[in-house]
């Protein structure tokens, strides 16, 4: 378990910091891009929660927890042996998240036309947090391209911004408050 002691450390000052295994990197390396906006997401999520309750709140909170998981996979870099066992996402977490994009979305009507993030304050909250999570989609990504890591990460991430996308949906009134887009309006 983590302990903090002290918030600040100093160690960061000269523009590193450090993984999960201990090494150190810059602080704009790519690992920490991804996890940093990994990161984003979460507290954009924590806006969402504010807006919602009962059953949404409860699956907004997991996908928080499991977020946390996510950094520390993608802060902790693969390799062979390590000297303490990494937490890495684990599997099946992204088969939740396909569970619960189906159940939300059997009662929502099929789109007849894209629609614009927008909505009561619980919907536009989730598609911000929808289109964080896209963006640490497209790091990740770019990271894999890179380094090793987790093939689990960037599948969650994948369908974790549809999930976001399905509850922003749900939370406006199952989908009949959507803003539609009309192009060329």
């Amino acid at each position: 378990m983590v302990r903090l002691t002290k918030i600040y450390t100093k160690t960061g000052d000269k523009g590193d910091t450090g993984l999960g295994d201990g090494s150190r990197v810059a602080k704009h390396d790519l690992r920490v891009e991804a996890y940093g906006t990994v990161d984003e997401a979460n507290a954009v999520i924590g806006l969402a929660r504010r807006h919602v309750d009962g059953e949404l709140d409860i699956i907004l909170a997991r996908i928080q927890n499991d977020l946390f998981d996510v950094g520390a996979d993608l802060c902790t870099p693969i390799v062979e042996n390590p000297k303490y066992p990494p937490l890495r996402l684990a599997e099946g977490k992204t088969i939740e998240l396909e569970q619960e994009i189906d159940r939300f979305n059997a009662d929502i009507p099929s789109l007849r036309s894209f629609i614009l993030p927008a909505g009561n304050a619980a919907a536009a909250h989730l598609h911000h947090a929808r289109t964080v999570t896209r963006r640490a989609e497209r790091i990740i990504a770019q990271l894999q391209e890179e380094q090793d890591i987790s093939r689990l990460v960037l599948e969650y991430m994948n369908r974790l911004s549809d999930l976001l996308f399905v509850l922003a949906r749900h939370a406006n009134n199952q989908g009949k408050d959507d803003v539609l887009w009309v192009p060329g309006k």
